[in-house]
């Protein structure tokens, strides 16, 4: 199994849902190549994830389970290789629709209190590198995008600023040009959405601009359970064992 995190350029905070799956499956969680001399694509990305999964050592097909960023990462390596992998779990999926994207900024200001702003006009004065100007933004709208949080176990590794503008200038690309979802109508096997209500990413939105696709995706939804389902004090437990009964049939 392969999980894949979000971002792009946030490695490290699966860490948590790693241990778990570890538990009842041999799972990767690749750390996702870096900017460099050449801009960070999505076919890079796909390319790098390839080189992986076709890996003699292992004849089963993997699933992938992706979150967010990973989760569209997810879908761009299953239309480019629908019979390498076994079945595919999108879990707080991103954006692909402007229209969907909309309701995501709308919904985080709208949730923008005085404290938060505070919180974020400090971020911005304060001279920071890009990538730690990332990290400390990441962990702001972590309070933005969940319900109600549980302990946090932060595993967050160095961001990528650099990458995630490369990464998700390519991926705009790619959706103005009609190449995705479109090209997602390869991918035939089994997969899932598992989002929260609280999630401002759209769950519903994001879900009906997939099924023309996609129509095996299933949607999962929780109510009381916002952008990181595993960090939910109310959505946790059901998210785990969700996640597990899903994989179990499938994986």
């Amino acid at each position: 199994m392969f999980l894949l995190h979000g971002g792009p350029g946030a490695p490290g905070y699966l860490a948590p849902v790693a241990k778990v799956l570890g538990k009842y499956f041999r799972v990767i969680e690749p750390m996702q190549r870096k900017s460099s001399n050449a801009p960070l694509t999505v076919a890079q990305h796909v390319a790098d994830l390839h080189e992986l999964i076709k890996s003699p050592s292992d004849n089963e097909r993997p699933a992938l389970v992706g979150h967010s960023w990973g989760a569209m990462l997810a879908l761009a390596y299953a239309s480019t290789y629908p019979d390498a992998i076994s079945c595919s779990v999108l879990i707080g999926c991103g954006t692909f629709d402007v229209a969907s994207r909309k309701q995501l900024e709308l919904t985080r200001n709208v949730r923008m209190d005085n404290k938060l702003m505070h919180q974020v006009q400090r971020v911005e004065n304060q001279t920071l590198s890009p990538n730690e100007r990332m990290e400390a933004m990441g962990r702001l709208n972590l309070q933005l995008d969940s319900y109600r949080l549980g302990p946090v176990e932060d595993k967050m590794l160095t961001c990528d600023a650099r990458g995630h503008e490369e990464t998700w200038r390519d991926m705009m690309r790619l959706q103005a040009a009609g190449t995705y979802p479109e090209s997602f109508s390869s991918i035939y096997v089994p997969s899932i959405m598992l989002h929260g209500a609280y999630d401002p990413h759209p769950g519903h939105m994001i879900h009906e601009s997939l099924r023309p696709y996609m129509p095996q995706l299933a949607y999962k939804l929780w109510l009381a359970c916002g952008h990181y389902p595993w960090l939910e004090r109310e959505a946790k437990e059901e998210f785990y064992t969700t996640l597990l009964d899903w994989l179990s049939q499938h994986a």
